[in-house]
């Protein structure tokens, strides 16, 4: 299993989610995105539906529709309904649960680093579980040291 540490710097999180989401559904895998708080849960839900044809990405909030159907699901729990391998926490809080996943991108910013260096440590000495940390640089994304 693959887990993605992407520290938040230049831009909200929202737009790194549906970066992100994006070139994963084009990839054909299906999306969990995990989220405790409603608030966020909605701002995500607006921004997958924009009207930029290049942010639009079929999707739905966990409970609100076939769950099973969508390529991408927006849940405040990591059970996968729509069967996803990949998963997405956008609230930076970190979830043991969600080490079912084949891949997860654990997006984290200034207020919650304390919580991913802990996540960051607790998986440097499991064997299953492959880390790779990505910062921006240059308007990018680049893998870290």
């Amino acid at each position: 299993m693959q887990v993605d540490f992407y520290q938040l710097s230049d831009k909200p999180v929202e737009k790194v989610v549906v970066e992100l989401a994006g070139k994963i559904v084009e990839s054909g895998e299906r999306l969990l995105i995990v989220a405790g708080d409603a608030a966020l849960l909605d701002i995500l839900d607006e921004r997958l539906w924009s009207d930029d044809a290049s942010s639009f990405l079929p999707h739905a909030k966990a409970g609100e529709g076939d769950d099973a159907a969508q390529p991408v699901l927006l849940s405040d729990t990591t059970v996968p309904a729509n069967e996803a391998g990949f998963f997405m926490i956008a609230d930076g809080h970190w979830r043991d649960e969600a080490l079912v996943a084949k891949r997860i991108f654990y997006l984290f910013d200034n207020a919650t680093i304390d919580e991913a260096r802990g996540a960051w440590r607790a998986l440097a000495d499991r064997e299953d579980v492959e880390t790779h940390y990505w910062k921006r640089a240059n308007g990018r994304w680049v893998k870290g040291p």
